[in-house]
């Protein structure tokens, strides 16, 4: 029997070690198209370009359709990003692309929600937030302070037996169905400090899969971040009693996913290559 919370050292576009149907829950910042410190990351793709670029991640959300039960939702983080291309600034609507193509796999798109990340950064001050010239109009650009978490469901809506005791044992208060369902988040982002790898895993608080886990999910099923970083889905799904598996590409975050989860006590199994190469090993 697989333990209850496995992370998996690979490409997650070909997921085998996950079956057909078996997760409920997919919480996931995967690299942004077109953002510079992501450009390695895309070196496989067929074409360094936009268009390439999210012909890769499909290959990820195609993945996602497979491993998801029919009811189950995918929350994707995603940011817009600006470049420019031949001396002409250009915007990278990488969110409407994302919802453009998991509408192709046939998922029902809901209502996304809008992360605003409060910040003390001056608007403008030399080189600072806003994009142009300056005070002077008209060929200045409105800064990108939102985020997208995009929201999927494979099919209908999941069912339940009635007064199904996990789903009941999962509800959340009103004071949270409040501000959780309201569209527009302000959650502080987290500074990473990866001992020189930059910002090679997404600024993703605890808070936003903490939120997200406990909309979408009940006590007990299995939550899915392909993308995997420095392991911050795996600690809240820990935290929240969800079952997990996780992927990352690169085997250098492994440590840092270690050390994020290793004071929660329970049994973490790496996977590499479809074989086991460490375990972390609690009481439970």
């Amino acid at each position: 029997m697989s333990p209850d919370y496995r992370v998996i050292i690979g490409d997650n576009r070909r997921m085998s070690d996950v079956t057909d149907e078996s997760v409920h829950l997919t919480v996931t910042s995967p690299p942004y198209p077109m953002v510079s410190i992501w450009d390695d990351f895309f070196a496989e793709a067929a074409a360094p370009t936009y268009n390439g670029m999210h012909e890769y991640l499909n290959e990820t959300w195609l993945e996602i359709r497979r491993v998801l039960i029919t009811g189950g939702i995918a929350c994707i983080n995603i940011g817009d990003a600006t470049r420019s291309s031949n001396g002409i600034f250009h915007l990278y609507p990488n969110h409407s692309r994302i919802i453009e193509n998991f509408e192709k796999l046939g998922f029902v798109t809901l209502p996304y929600v809008l992360w605003k990340k409060p910040t003390n950064r001056p608007h403008y001050k030399g080189k600072g937030a806003f994009l142009g010239s300056g005070f002077l109009p008209p060929n200045a650009y409105v800064t990108l302070d939102m985020e997208y978490i995009l929201i999927f469901r494979k099919g209908p809506p999941r069912s339940f037996p009635p007064k199904d005791p996990r789903r009941y044992n999962s509800k959340f208060t009103k004071k949270e169905r409040d501000e959780w369902f309201s569209q527009v988040w302000k959650v502080p982002g987290v500074r990473q400090d990866m001992d020189g790898l930059e910002r090679r895993v997404a600024a993703f608080p605890e808070e936003i899969p903490r939120r997200l886990i406990r909309m979408f999910s009940i006590l007990g099923d299995t939550v899915l971040d392909p993308f995997l970083g420095s392991g911050t889905t795996l600690k809240v799904a820990m935290d929240l009693e969800r079952k997990f598996v996780g992927y990352e590409k690169l085997p250098q975050f492994a440590d840092f996913i270690r050390r994020r989860v290793e004071s929660n006590r329970k049994h973490v199994e790496f996977l590499e290559h479809g074989r086991v190469v460490d375990e972390l090993v609690g009481q439970i």
